[in-house]
């Protein structure tokens, strides 16, 4: 009944987050795409002529757009606001995917993804950013959690749609989520800490009205916003105070341990190889493109139940059960890897490498996959937020890059080598998120600041408990 109760009067926040995420689904599909597509393109079958090389630089084009894309986000979530940011990025999505689907050379494929890219970094900057600062803090993790069930959803369909479906199939579903997105989402309202900020006190209490339950004390949380608005307004917000602020440079390296650790805990290399490193393993149980799908939904339902459950069991106790989990999973990997490097007869366990990579795909998404961008969008002061979401980003992009680069030289001297690696990986950010990393279910965004800054701050809980006691005194 209490889990019914916290999403009572939500629905409009709901619905935001929903439909301003739809462009995240759209990124899941275009980082997925390539996986079942670039068969078909190298095949005699292909619609449009493509060589190996181009067909290898199709991924490393998307990232190239992400980077080129980090000023234009750090431009426009702020002159623009989070909300048109996430409509602009969904026309980018559709203009993509019509690109696609009608283009008849590999030149075409190559600026759509390339724009994918840049699209794809302003969702994730944009959105966090949008629901951290429109949800009750009541909801706000399982809200924040939303933006990776959309991504994971868009992998699924590419996964479904690529090998079994026509080449349009997966263009034409991308295009009507970004139309969908459009259709809905330009009537949600704008995020009224970002509005507030713009000095538009009429807009932000309308923005309130929409998103909070009726009867709430609207002025009262207004002052609140505005009283943290201009508190952070008063700190320097260049880039450089990122580390010069104490609270700052705190939430950055809370971020980067936590985007590089993601990538350093296997899960690119897994999204990328997982094929190799089965048939590495000899497992031979599931079809390549039956193993892609169950790895994609397992990885969707343990998101799924993460999100229902960050806001009651917090974010520090979710990372630090999937990150030691992924440890023990990526261990079992090294070691299975590491007994067939010696030459030992391993057909008789054989079913160990897949049962590890699909518990692993729940382990991970349960928290390490998912818990860090509900962090990151909840850590950053509101004059630092788009920069700090915006390294953040670059952050992701660098720990994937880092951790292939490990699996495909440390890999030459062995499959359980770069396992051994990321399981040491895996079991250091475990170490770190219990020791380091505060706890922020339950606190609001100033309330957040204050802790960083090393302020005592008194628990939603603590208080309805002494108000508690002093009734009973009276």
């Amino acid at each position: 009944m209490k889990f019914v109760n916290i999403f009572q009067n939500t629905g409009t926040q709901i619905l935001a987050a929903a439909t301003g995420t739809l462009v995240a689904a759209s990124d899941g599909m275009s980082f997925g795409w390539t996986s079942p597509m670039v068969p078909y393109l190298l095949s005699n079958e292909t619609h449009i002529q493509t060589t190996e090389e181009q067909a290898e630089w199709l991924e490393t084009t998307s990232l190239v757009g992400a980077f080129c894309g980090l000023p234009f986000t750090i431009y426009f979530v702020d002159k623009i606001g989070r909300k048109k940011s996430l409509l602009l990025a969904a026309v980018v999505v559709l203009l993509n995917w019509l690109a696609i689907g009608l283009g008849d050379r590999i030149e075409y494929i190559f600026v759509a993804r390339f724009f994918a890219g840049m699209a794809g970094d302003m969702s994730f900057v944009a959105a966090p950013m949008y629901i951290a600062e429109i949800a009750d803090s009541k909801i706000r993790g399982f809200l924040s959690s939303i933006i990776y069930i959309m991504m994971l959803l868009g992998l699924i369909l590419v996964y479904i749609l690529g090998p079994y479906a026509p080449f349009y199939a997966i263009p034409v579903a991308g295009a009507i989520l970004a139309s969908v997105q459009l259709l809905i989402f330009t009537f949600q309202p704008e995020s009224p800490y970002y509005l507030i900020y713009k000095n538009k006190p009429e807009k932000a209490k309308e923005s309130l009205r929409r998103l909070r339950a009726p009867g709430a004390d609207l002025d009262k949380e207004m002052k609140e916003i505005s009283a943290g608005i201009e508190r952070q307004k008063k700190e320097k917000g260049r880039p450089q105070d990122l580390f010069l602020v104490r609270s700052n440079r705190k939430a950055i390296f809370i971020m980067a341990v936590l985007n590089v650790g993601q990538h350093m805990a296997c899960i690119s290399v897994m999204y990328m190889n997982l094929h190799p490193i089965l048939n590495a393993a000899g497992s031979i149980y599931l079809d390549n493109n039956i193993t892609a799908i169950v790895f994609a939904i397992i990885m969707l339902l343990a998101s799924l139940f993460s999100s229902c459950t960050i806001d009651k069991f917090g974010r520090k106790k979710i990372l630090i059960v999937s990150s030691t989990l992924s440890t023990i999973c990526l261990l079992a990997l090294s070691v299975y890897f590491h007994l067939q490097y010696l030459g030992y007869d391993v057909t008789g366990v054989s079913w160990i490498p897949i049962a590890s990579v699909l518990v692993y795909a729940a382990a991970f998404k349960y928290g390490l996959g998912l818990v860090p961008i509900v962090i990151t969008a909840e850590i950053f002061p509101a004059k630092m937020k788009a920069i700090g979401m915006t390294v953040a980003d670059v952050m992701f992009v660098i720990g994937g890059i880092l951790s292939i680069q490990c699996y495909q030289i440390l890999h030459e001297f062995g499959m359980h080598v770069p396992f051994y690696l990321f399981s040491l990986c895996a079991l250091l950010v475990s170490l770190y998120c219990g020791l380091c990393i505060p706890e922020t279910k339950g606190k609001s965004l100033e309330e957040i600041q204050l802790m960083l800054k090393g302020e005592k701050v008194i628990s939603k809980e603590v208080k309805v408990a002494d108000a508690e006691k002093e009734n009973r005194i009276c």
